[in-house]
């Protein structure tokens, strides 16, 4: 535990490289845990549901609503040990560790269950450059650490969803939060043990010169300092011809611990994850009003965006590629508006204005669509 929570040790001052080894070990330290469940709690907690994409009647789908509760299904119950939620983790977890999330799918047959899921270590995927965009030829190949690239366990782009965050063209990979702070996180794990080991007074701040004292008196004056004064609290007698004279190496003060810079650092976390420095614990100068900007500038700065990444890779890759539904849509609920009241008031506004339809408003919110009743007439 000490070395997880102190800075990498390396040689020469160079600065260690971004491995997956070194960027799962960073993201065990306090600020960022802090920003990565800032953000993978909020994702996974959502409310969520199956739906008919936009330009497509479920009336016109054979068995549509069969097809949504399989589909519902294979999400709450993705395998046998997993969740939604705990498949979720892991999988945002590795997007903002290193860029990569990657789930393996696996067609079932089965029209109640059509897929199942597993969470993948996405530091093991590799790309295949050459791939043409045939579905019957590899695009990805799993290699276990100390494997060489030629082997592995292949993979077609049905059978793996693989997420990349901040995707680039002149790279296969993604670029994560993590990756983009790394540097700062060192810099922050160097500031902060030093200052904890000034704090615990590891190493004295100040020395006692006596001029004109003899080697035998400097001994037995080191003796009787730490043999009757230190650690007791008395206050010590020196009898000497001249005035002992005591040397200062720092002030003792809050400057020297560096808190300034190690705030900065984290300001700089925070924005490397698109979070304002609220959610890391800075809180100064917020009060009612700006942290209720704050929260709403996280939600939509770094909640959103990953969310809106994670729903569209499962309704592209599971329900459309690896099963073959491309009717549906996985979206999250709360995506739309982040205020309950201020979505129900708008549901009801355009409601009673006419523009939506009571099962519209029903659609938006996950819930099945009313059946008309017939008028009956009155004798």
């Amino acid at each position: 535990m000490p070395a997880i929570l102190s800075p990498v040790q390396f040689t020469m001052r160079h600065l260690p490289k971004p491995t997956p080894a070194n960027l799962r070990r960073f993201a065990e330290t306090p600020v960022v845990r802090r920003a990565i469940n800032v953000i993978k709690d909020r994702i996974a907690a959502m409310d969520w549901q199956v739906r008919v994409r936009r330009g497509f009647q479920l009336s016109a789908i054979t068995d549509g609503e069969k097809k949504i509760n399989a589909l519902r299904r294979a999400l709450e119950e993705p395998n046998a040990e997993d969740s939604f939620r705990t498949l979720m983790e892991q999988v945002i977890e590795d997007a903002l560790t290193g860029g990569f999330g990657a789930i393996e799918m696996e067609p079932t047959g089965d029209p109640e269950r059509p897929a199942m899921l597993w969470a993948v270590d996405g530091a093991s995927i590799r790309i295949h450059a050459k791939w043409n965009g045939r579905p019957d030829m590899p695009r990805y190949a799993q290699v276990a650490p100390g494997q060489p690239d030629t082997g592995g366990v292949e993979l077609r782009d049905d059978q793996l969803m693989y997420i990349r965050m901040n995707p680039r063209s002149f790279t296969p990979f993604g670029l994560g939060p993590l990756e983009v702070a790394f540097e700062t996180v060192n810099q922050f794990l160097s500031a902060h043990r030093f200052a904890g080991n000034l704090a615990a007074n590891s190493v004295a701040q100040y020395a006692l010169w006596l001029n004109e004292a003899t080697p035998a008196q400097h001994d037995r004056l080191i003796r009787w300092w730490q043999d009757e004064i230190e650690g007791t609290g008395r206050v010590p007698l020196l009898s000497t011809t001249q005035k002992p004279e005591v040397l200062r190496f720092a002030q003792g003060t809050d400057a020297d611990l560096r808190l300034a810079w190690q705030e900065f650092l984290i300001r700089m976390v925070a924005n490397a994850f698109g979070l304002p420095a609220l959610m890391l614990g800075l809180e100064a100068d917020v009060n009612r009003s700006t942290a209720a900007d704050l929260a709403d500038e996280a939600f939509r700065g770094a909640i959103s965006p990953l969310a809106m990444l994670l729903a569209g890779h499962i309704s592209r890759d599971l329900f459309a590629k690896c099963i073959g539904w491309c009717d549906f849509e996985f979206v999250f609920n709360e995506l739309s508006a982040r205020d309950e009241q201020t979505e129900l008031d708008m549901q009801v506004k355009l409601l009673q204005a006419g523009v939506l339809t009571v099962n519209e408003v029903r659609a938006m919110r996950g819930l099945a669509p009313v059946e008309r009743q017939p008028l009956t007439s009155s004798s």
